[in-house]
Formats: C-alpha cells, sequence, structure tokens
C-alpha cells in the first residue's frame, strides 16, 4: 500500500472555491446522500458532521431529521465563512473550526457521525485512527457514515474514473485508499453491521454502528 503524503491544498480559498463550483457536477452523488440520509437512525439527536464543507449534508439532514441538534466542523476559512452564512443564526448548527489532521477536541457525544468526500484527504494512518475517535465519539446504537472518495483497484480504473467525472485534473491533496481496507479498520475497532451500501466507481458509502 502506498502512502501519499503532505500535500493539502483545502486550506487555500482557491481550492475550496473551485470545488464549490464542481461539487454539483459530480455524477450520482445525490444517490450516496440519499442512502446516507436512510442510514442515519430515525431518533438520532445529536449528528456530527466532519469536514462539513458549506454544509451540504447538514441541509440534506436539517430538512430530514428538522428536531436534531448538528455539529459542523471543518478547517477551511472559504467553507466556514459559506457554513456562517447560512447557520451562523441557527441555534440548532454549532459550527467548530477544526482540522482533523489532529485529535478530534471534547465534543461530546453523538447518535450519530457523518462525513462527506472529506476524510480521503487525511494520510492513512491518520484515517485509522479518527475512525476510532469516531467510534468513541458515538453512544451506543450509533451509527458513522461516510461517503467516501475510495481508491480504485489499478490506474486505468482511476483513469476511467476521472474521465467520468469530468475532472482530468487529479487533486493533488487526495489520499485514496481503498474501500476493503477501512471495512476492515471498522469492525477491527469494534463497529458493527459494517458494509458498503451504495458505491459508484471511487464513490462509497459505508457505515457502521457502534453496538449497544
Amino acid at each position: 500500500m502506498t502512502e501519499p503524503q503532505g500535500v493539502n491544498l483545502w486550506s487555500t480559498e482557491a481550492h475550496a472555491l473551485d470545488y464549490l463550483r464542481r461539487a454539483d457536477s459530480i455524477p450520482h452523488r445525490l444517490e450516496g446522500e440519499s442512502c446516507l440520509v436512510e442510514c442515519l437512525p430515525a431518533g438520532a439527536q445529536r449528528i456530527l458532521d466532519l469536514g462539513t464543507g458549506a454544509g451540504r449534508l447538514v441541509a440534506l439532514l436539517k430538512a430530514a431529521r428538522p428536531d436534531a441538534q448538528f455539529v459542523a466542523l471543518d478547517f477551511s476559512a472559504a467553507m466556514l465563512d459559506k457554513l456562517r452564512g447560512l447557520y451562523g443564526n441557527d441555534a440548532s448548527v454549532t459550527i467548530v473550526r477544526h482540522d482533523f489532521d489532529t485529535t478530534l477536541p471534547p465534543m461530546g457525544r453523538f447518535d450519530a457521525v457523518i462525513s462527506s468526500f472529506a476524510i480521503h484527504h487525511a494520510v492513512h494512518e491518520r484515517k485509522r485512527s479518527l475512525y476510532q475517535e469516531i467510534f468513541d465519539l458515538l453512544t451506543p446504537g450509533g451509527v458513522f457514515c461516510n461517503l467516501e472518495h475510495v481508491a480504485s483497484p489499478s490506474p486505468m480504473v482511476h483513469d476511467r474514473f476521472l474521465e467520468a467525472i469530468g475532472w482530468p485534473d487529479e487533486d493533488p491533496s487526495n489520499k485514496l485508499l481503498d474501500l476493503e481496507t477501512q471495512l476492515q479498520w471498522l469492525r477491527k475497532i469494534g463497529f458493527a453491521d459494517v458494509d458498503c451500501f451504495w458505491k459508484w466507481r471511487e464513490l462509497a458509502l459505508f457505515c457502521g454502528t457502534r453496538p449497544i
């Protein structure tokens, strides 16, 4: 397994805004997001969104879980500006500035932790330790749902993915890891009911539950 290192352009405003301009063009994204909403417990009251960006998942989940409280975490100044514009006066959304390349801050316990196309920017060792921290944050019966960009089995399949999404330029911040390794990590940490619930090429939704 090759470990990509170092580069993370998400602290720059230009990189963040370029992503936002193209985010809606990702094929089949709505399918994965709809599946993520379906996988959340109906009674989830506290939900943490890791790498929330401009709050896309928060908006979806506020419609599906109108009584829930949200913690939206990100480190990009450009993303946080967008987020504050949407939710700065919303008592149901707490905005936290933090780079999850470092240990998560104390935030209490959550019925669900979600993430969308964010954790693949962390190096593999940090992915693994972050999954443990997420497990520790969950209440018994709580669910982790990660809509993620994962590695293809070969360079040829990866090139076909880039062609399919119409983004020929590879994001140098990506540190892609295969899906199966990450599913195995979740199981070893202690998550139950671990599975991939949706997948299109390099986009996958995988989830696990903290046992009761």
